[in-house]
């Protein structure tokens, strides 16, 4: 699928050495409830931000029964034993990490139709921490895809696996992960060594997640929420904030943060992400509180997610580019390494329902590619080819150096240029997804 973007990345055949500029992780997610969607689809998206050169694959996980294993994290000792029964399932693994597990699969589809994308990174406060600290050899996040997606069968239980993880061996960070089937949508917050909880995306409104814990409200009494074990109770001993009652805390002020650091770190992108989704509310982008579930001026396509993941304020008086102009942290940075778009169709058969858009490297100037996830394999040179330095094979340095070497000429090559393409071939891949499920939906057994 890679020869449809020639026209895009013809300048990636010039051979250069680029530095890398380490960075923490640092994620946008933006999730989308059926009702919300143009289609009646659920989508979850991401882009995983880690580094200015630093290759990630896509591959095919096949289905498997073993018997029971146990698996053992190579970076901190996290121990888990597995079920017998795997069942096949994506990923978007580190490349140096490809052949062994601390893989950083970050975002997949089973085959059950579930998916799933972790993770956001968070920061829980110091009274929090000091309460209940992070366990050294807990579940991080390099592990967590390969031990919870392989063996869920709903968006419901991909949650309750992980709760129990959390809650038996401990978590050694604070993360959002979310969930998502073909009917739901559920963005769960770890938010200390053993204490998490888990919010029901409504189905006709939407959300932008920054690096921040967003989860307000918890009622342990109602079914569109779950938590750990004593979550409120625990609350109420520790004298954290955000206690309501003897089934309620609000999870934000109780473990989170809401500092100068998150003013311009974390708010603007959910200012961002809304003025795109919902322009008709007015907002200020220093404004201390954004609403978590917004319902959007108009129902929400493929498109119009990849325009949140992509956006750099684009087209307001803070649009960087790329850059932090103004000290505001934008959505689509320099250290993207891969977006994607998690998305259960509802109007086509469940052998064909899940779809995994990539976009390796910059949103801003890659485009999103649909892949089927009822598979048996993925394209050579995004499962097998792309280290941290250039090559002219991959699937990621092909869009990263599109990137690279557009750059320093915004208004002559990315908006002259790249862009008009971009949005070319991205209408023909919609369009050639559209013919692909009727000849789909023709073979047998489908």
């Amino acid at each position: 699928m890679i020869n449809r973007f020639k026209c895009l990345v013809g300048l990636a055949t010039f051979g250069m050495v680029m530095g890398t500029v380490s960075s923490a992780s640092a994620c946008t997610t933006v999730l989308v409830g059926k009702k919300a969607s143009s289609d009646g689809s659920t989508m979850i998206a991401r882009n995983e931000d880690v580094d200015t050169a630093w290759a990630k694959h896509y591959v095919f996980h096949a289905a498997n029964s073993n018997g029971p294993t146990q698996y053992v994290s190579k970076d901190n000792h996290f121990t888990v034993d597995l079920p017998a029964d795997q069942q096949r399932y994506t990923s978007t693994p580190d490349w140096q990490q490809e052949d062994g597990q601390d893989q950083f699969g970050e975002d997949g589809i089973n085959d059950s139709n579930v998916a799933m994308s972790a993770t956001e990174s968070g920061t829980t406060n110091k009274k929090a921490q000091k309460a209940d600290p992070f366990v050294k050899n807990g579940l991080e996040e390099q592990s967590m895809l390969d031990v919870v997606l392989p063996y869920v069968h709903s968006a419901r239980e991909g949650v309750q696996r992980l709760g129990h993880i959390i809650e038996t061996k401990g978590s050694a960070e604070n993360n959002g992960v979310i969930f998502s089937d073909k009917s739901s949508i559920w963005y769960m917050e770890i938010v200390s060594g053993h204490h998490w909880a888990a919010v029901r995306v409504p189905n006709n409104k939407y959300a932008v997640i920054p690096n921040q814990t967003m989860i307000g409200n918890v009622n342990t009494k109602k079914g569109n929420y779950m938590a750990s074990k004593n979550l409120v109770s625990f609350v109420k001993k520790h004298d954290l904030n955000g206690y309501v009652d003897g089934h309620q805390v609000n999870l934000a002020k109780a473990f989170g943060t809401n500092n100068k650091e998150d003013a311009t770190y974390n708010r603007p992108r959910v200012w961002d992400g809304q003025r795109i989704l919902t322009p008709s509310k007015k907002q200020s982008i220093d404004q201390k509180h954004f609403t978590m579930f917004m319902k959007p001026d108009k129902k929400i396509s493929v498109a119009k997610v990849q325009k949140v993941l992509g956006s750099h304020f684009t087209g307001t008086k803070y649009d960087s580019n790329g850059k932090w102009a103004g000290g505001y942290r934008p959505i689509n940075v320099p250290t993207n390494v891969e977006s994607h778009i998690l998305q259960i169709r509802n109007n086509v058969p469940s052998d064909i329902a899940g779809i995994q858009w990539l976009a390796m490297a910059s949103p801003a100037t890659s485009g999103y590619v649909p892949f089927y996830t009822n598979v048996t394999n993925t394209p050579a040179n995004y499962q097998r080819k792309g280290t941290d330095k250039p090559d002219n094979d991959s699937a990621y340095w092909t869009y990263k150096m599109t990137r690279v070497l557009t750059d320093p000429y915004k208004n002559k090559l990315i908006n002259k240029d790249v862009l008009p393409v971009q949005k070319k071939v991205q209408k023909h891949l919609d369009q050639n997804l559209t013919k692909s499920d009727k000849q789909a939906e023709s073979l047998p057994g489908c």
